[in-house]
């Protein structure tokens, strides 16, 4: 990650408003004209969106959705930006700086993607440029699936007083944008140099069909879903890498301290029928049963600044065709796939410093319940719950679950959706109103 150190400023050339333009960064045609100025816009995606501690991505879609469903609580009130959206409802407003982090970050990701796929054809080599692409069109899909997980609408293109679109609109350009590299990809693999010079971790081809997938099942299309699940190789990670300089943000923030915030309780904050099965070997990987005075409750990926944080573990794969499956009544399907999360007994997967990239096997038995979609898809939400602890999904799985929402008995989350920034209000009149809730 030392390439990344020093690009923070390449990475303020503009997103959806003049808000992100910084005149102090380097001049668009100083980077976008060479293979190499690309490849590190490409490696500033990656520093944008992964490191810099409160202000990355990471840090703060994970807080985003683990507060406002009790999945995290706050230990210090003295955090009141984290402590707000804890309470949610209306004491989250448009001048929450985790929000606004959310926000501003992932369009900054995104425009500055946006800039590197127009540009793209400027490297000679095609290998080259496959790389490019497919680099940018992960970080690109990935600032605008956040944005739809956590917001009604956004910007897709980056202009004075930029229109917003449905969040299905983002998704589905996301998708599109993944296909497209995938397919460039596949006819045209990366090039020697491209690999020599971009922050190594990511897997590009699984990556981008493990992307697909998730956006497409978000957006509701599951039989392409189920296509691109299929096609990632279960047996890769794809990560996130760190090291004493570009930390790893939540371990630097949070899970490094008693200061900020931790997992609830042992159950996951989760209660009622999603209560985990206390036999689940993932419980102990995830949390701390008794932590001592000084110990943060939470482990997974966020135990050292060194420790990686994957951009999707493999068994979401599985559960992504179990419930595309079960959202098609194809329930055979769905308990087959639900079953090999549920069922695997595999040690959790390490680096070459020993620290997992991704959770161990449930190691339970198979689904003993009732085969009905409802029953079936109950039981998948719970192990997402588990698998995908504090990686923030479980706000937008709530939503897509139809769980009990704010203002309902037995709530399980405190708002639906974020309202926009003031910062994104007072600089485009085409920004909508708010969410009530």
């Amino acid at each position: 990650m030392k390439k990344l150190f020093f690009l923070a400023a390449l990475l303020s050339l503009g997103a959806c408003n003049k808000e992100y333009t910084n005149p102090s960064s380097a001049n668009q045609t100083q980077v976008v004209t060479s293979s190499d100025g690309l490849i590190t816009l490409c490696n500033g995606l990656q520093y944008r969106y992964s490191t810099g501690g409160l202000l990355s991505v990471l840090y703060n879609a994970t807080a985003l959705g683990g507060l406002s469903t009790r999945e995290l609580n706050v230990l210090n009130v003295g955090n009141i930006e984290e402590y707000n959206v804890s309470l949610g409802a209306g004491n989250v407003n448009n001048s929450n700086g985790v929000v606004r982090n959310v926000w501003t970050q992932c369009q900054l990701v995104r425009a500055n993607a946006d800039l590197v796929l127009a540009n793209a054809g400027n490297a000679p080599e095609a290998g080259t440029r496959s790389g490019i692409v497919a680099y940018a069109s992960i970080f690109r899909a990935l600032a605008l699936g956040t944005l739809a997980e956590f917001f009604e609408q956004a910007p897709l293109v980056t202009s004075d007083n930029a229109p917003f679109v449905p969040r299905a609109q983002l998704l589905e350009a996301a998708v599109t944008q993944l296909e497209t590299a995938a397919a460039q990809l596949a006819t045209t693999p990366v090039s020697a140099d491209f690999t020599s010079k971009i922050v190594p971790g990511l897997d590009l081809a699984n990556t981008l069909q493990a992307l697909i997938a998730r956006y497409s099942l978000e957006a509701g299309n599951y039989d392409k879903a189920i296509a691109a699940a299929a096609k990632v190789d279960l047996t890769k990670a794809s990560l996130f890498n760190f090291d004493d300089n570009t930390r790893n943000p939540i371990f630097e923030v949070a899970f490094g301290n008693r200061n900020v915030f931790e997992p609830t309780d042992t159950n996951l904050g989760l209660s009622g029928a999603l209560t985990p099965d206390p036999a689940d070997r993932r419980l102990p990987f995830l949390v701390r049963a008794n932590p001592t005075s000084t110990q943060n409750r939470g482990l997974a990926f966020y135990t050292a600044n060194n420790a990686p944080i994957p951009v999707y573990v493999p068994r979401e794969m599985l559960l992504i065709q179990a419930e595309a499956y079960a959202r098609k009544n194809d329930l055979t399907n769905a308990v087959a796939f639900l079953n090999q999360v549920r069922t695997s007994t595999a040690a959790a997967p390490v680096n070459s410093n020993g620290l997992p990239t991704a959770p161990p096997g449930a190691a339970l038995g198979a689904y003993t319940g009732a085969v009905t979609a409802d029953a079936v898809l109950l039981e998948i939400l719970r192990n997402r719950n588990i698998e995908l602890a504090f990686q923030g999904f479980r706000l937008p799985d709530s939503r897509r679950f139809s769980r009990p929402g704010p203002g309902t008995a037995g709530a399980e989350r405190n708002r639906t959706f974020y309202p926009y920034p003031r910062t994104e209000r007072e600089n485009n009149s085409s920004t909508p109103a708010d969410p009530a809730i």
